[in-house]
């Protein structure tokens, strides 16, 4: 049966971009040599211990599980996802090689497993909330199993869109709550036994309920009102046709003034292409301003990221997590309507590193 793996590829996502452009998973574990002659479970769990000396029980097993996962319980076909660090987004690949052992100079880069990622920018906001929380395990290596997830990132590498789980297939284990400890005594490693990432669920959860509550128009206003926030004065075109055109934005006393912004707001799951970028381009000549803002809630197509690369001067991006974050920092100034259907608190919580 094909399984399902989240993978990492450092803290940072430092090896990410070096995942994928070599077609490997995501490295770590420079402690632990060659796993190559290690053919059973014992046998890693000896190199582990020699790689981490002094460390206790618990994370040595949890170690010696992951690395076990990565050396022998993939199988050739399995997917893997790695969440991204530096933007919104999922990579999904499939393994397609045995474990590997590098000898690259970089200890960090040694320990994979060959992939073919089939895509690298998939938006979270295109995956159920469900699924999102078994993505969020703290581990570097573990299976993904509740709720059909193998059958859904599958679906997910072809189309983009996430089916939900299918009559019959939902979920198989209780997972713990949102922050507790992991479990280091687990046999296998998987995303329900162990701790998740609070701090990326609390994210998701936000971000599926701005988009239900502010679906549609209702989402211009929103970024209307962050704007207003930030000290701009903001004009909303009526629904309708808008030509590319869902705030205007301007500074002074009237909002006649520099930096005056044409800002357009696209709020479906899925990635933004170029021609919506050449639009809001279009239309910022033809309202001579020159800025230009894309909210883009699902983030953008790689055409689309070059030309607002090519034009760093004049257009920014802001995907789902961009406006989460003007929205934490504006706050306190936003109309007590918004205030009111958005109702947020800070908390404060005990950082968990990941295995």
């Amino acid at each position: 049966m094909t399984k399902a793996w989240l993978i990492r590829a450092g803290r940072a996502g430092e090896r990410e971009q070096w995942a994928l452009k070599n077609g490997v998973s995501g490295g770590g574990f420079h402690e632990v040599a060659d796993l190559t002659p290690a053919t059973t479970r014992e046998d890693v769990a000896v190199r582990v211990a020699d790689g981490f000396p002094g460390a206790a029980d618990g994370k040595l097993q949890n170690f010696t599980a992951q690395l076990w996962a990565l050396r022998n319980r993939m199988d050739h076909g399995d997917y893997v996802v790695m969440p991204l660090k530096d933007t919104p987004h999922l990579a999904i690949g499939r393994v397609t090689g045995d474990y590997e052992y590098r000898t690259d100079p970089d200890p960090t880069l040694r320990h994979v497993r060959p992939v073919q990622w089939l895509v690298t920018d998939v938006p979270r906001t295109a995956i159920k909330q469900d699924l999102l929380y078994s993505l969020g395990a703290f581990l570097t290596i573990c299976e993904v199993k509740r709720n059909d997830a193998a059958h859904r990132i599958a679906v997910v590498a072809d189309k983009r869109i996430d089916p939900g789980a299918r009559p019959g297939h939902g979920e198989l284990t209780t997972p713990v709550k949102p922050g507790q400890p992991a479990d280091t005594t687990v046999d296998e490693p998987d995303s329900d036994t162990e701790g998740i990432d609070v701090e990326q669920y609390a994210l998701d959860r936000l971000t599926s309920y701005l988009i239900e509550t502010y679906a549609g128009h209702k989402m211009q206003y929103l970024v209307a009102a962050v704007l207003t926030a930030e000290g701009f004065t903001c004009t909303v075109p009526g629904a309708g046709p808008d030509q590319g055109i869902d705030v205007l934005a301007g500074t002074g006393p009237l909002g006649l003034d520099e930096p005056r912004l044409v800002v357009q707001v696209k709020s479906e799951a899925g990635a933004v292409g170029s021609s919506v970028v050449q639009q809001l381009l279009g239309t910022m000549s033809g309202h001579q301003t020159q800025q230009g803002l894309l909210v883009a809630w699902g983030g953008l197509t790689k055409p689309a990221e070059q030309i607002v690369s090519q034009n760093y001067f004049r257009v920014r991006v802001w995907s789902a997590s961009d406006l989460l974050q003007a929205i934490f920092r504006n706050y306190d100034r936003l109309p007590e309507e918004i205030r009111t259907e958005l109702p947020l608190k800070r908390v404060w919580t005990l950082v968990e590193e990941p295995g």
